[in-house]
């Protein structure tokens, strides 16, 4: 869990670059001779998700860079590791 904080909070940068990965994921699936997937459209869900986090991310580190108690995490976090375990789950199936 603290490489996963150390790698995502407070650094929308790297945030936009995992949901830009779902985006071409996406993008391989639904354009490509790989396009066996059932339903790649789920991939598009996480990276826009992940993309909304990102956001919120950098909106946080705008607004107030000195908070370091961060509760919205314990919604956020469990909200986008199922979000991206049901995308890739159901993409590749």
């Amino acid at each position: 869990m603290e490489l996963l904080a150390s790698l995502f909070v407070g650094k929308p940068l790297n945030i936009l670059a995992l949901a830009v990965l779902f985006l071409a994921g996406y993008l391989a699936l639904r354009f490509t001779a790989f396009g066996i997937a059932r339903h790649p459209r789920s991939l598009l869900i996480a990276s826009a998700a992940w993309g909304l986090y990102a956001a919120w991310e950098w909106l946080v580190k705008i607004k107030t860079p000195e908070a370091n108690i961060r509760v919205d995490l314990f919604v956020m976090w469990p909200v986008l590791a199922i979000l991206s375990a049901w995308a890739l789950f159901r993409a590749f199936r």
